[in-house]
């Protein structure tokens, strides 16, 4: 294994240590030895997504990139997510009874301004894109047009849609908890579900999905808070 040089590190630094102080060289040694390890083998800590910059999408996970995308907009201005819901905004006028596209350079302050929402998402969805899903919508013209299909490729039509509700409906009805199963893992199958039916436009009550969940489990596991009731012995 090799070792690392201690004087280049800031955080092991031998001229300071005092002479004869032993206890200070055994731990240089052992911090030595612990990056030596840390370098060896690789240790990597995870790191939460940034707050600053969209999260990158690479054809995996869609449902996980749409919902993080729908916030990472809102949190910057809500008018961007609305202008990539409903369209870019094209100012208008009169002109002989009959609205009529403004030009460009008759355009208000306040209508520059809401113009502008459509290219911010424009830039933000392009940016959280590798370069097989940016050529998808590189022709489209509007982040609606580029949100839909983005949404049509990797969700599919109405009708896939529905169809994949239905199926996700009777996987959720059927759903209980396995043979040897941790309740983490039932967590953890039961909100995959959940949020890919939330997804696909199903609306949940609270309630009714902790009754779900109580149901779904094993009568021998113990339910925290709930005391077993025992028939009185005679």
């Amino acid at each position: 294994m090799k070792v690392l040089n201690a004087h280049s590190s800031p955080l092991l630094n031998f001229d300071t240590i005092e002479p004869n102080n032993w206890y200070q060289e055994l731990g240089l040694v052992f911090y030595s030895s612990l990056f030596a390890i840390m370098s060896e083998f690789k240790v990597l800590f995870a790191e939460g997504s940034s707050i600053n910059r969209p999260h990158m999408f690479n054809g995996m996970n869609y449902a996980f990139w749409k919902i993080r995308m729908k916030f990472f907009m809102e949190s910057i201005d809500s008018c961007i997510w609305a202008a990539m819901v409903h369209g870019p905004y094209v100012p208008m006028q009169v002109v002989k009874d009959e609205k009529v596209v403004k030009p460009r350079s008759e355009w208000s302050e306040s209508e520059k301004k809401k113009a502008q929402y459509d290219l911010v998402a424009k830039n933000i969805i392009t940016s959280s894109l590798t370069m097989d899903e940016f050529f998808r919508i590189s022709q489209c013209s509007s982040a609606k047009e580029m949100w839909e299909v983005l949404e049509v490729t990797h969700e599919g039509t109405e009708d896939v849609k529905r169809s994949r509700k239905h199926s996700f409906i009777q996987e959720y009805e059927l759903f209980r908890m396995q043979p040897e199963e941790s309740i983490a893992d039932v967590q953890k199958r039961f909100i995959h579900i959940v949020n890919h039916l939330t997804g696909l436009g199903k609306v949940f009550d609270k309630e009714e999905l902790n009754i779900k969940v109580l149901k779904c489990l094993n009568k021998s596991h113990p339910v925290k808070g709930c005391t077993p009731v025992r028939e009185p012995t005679r």
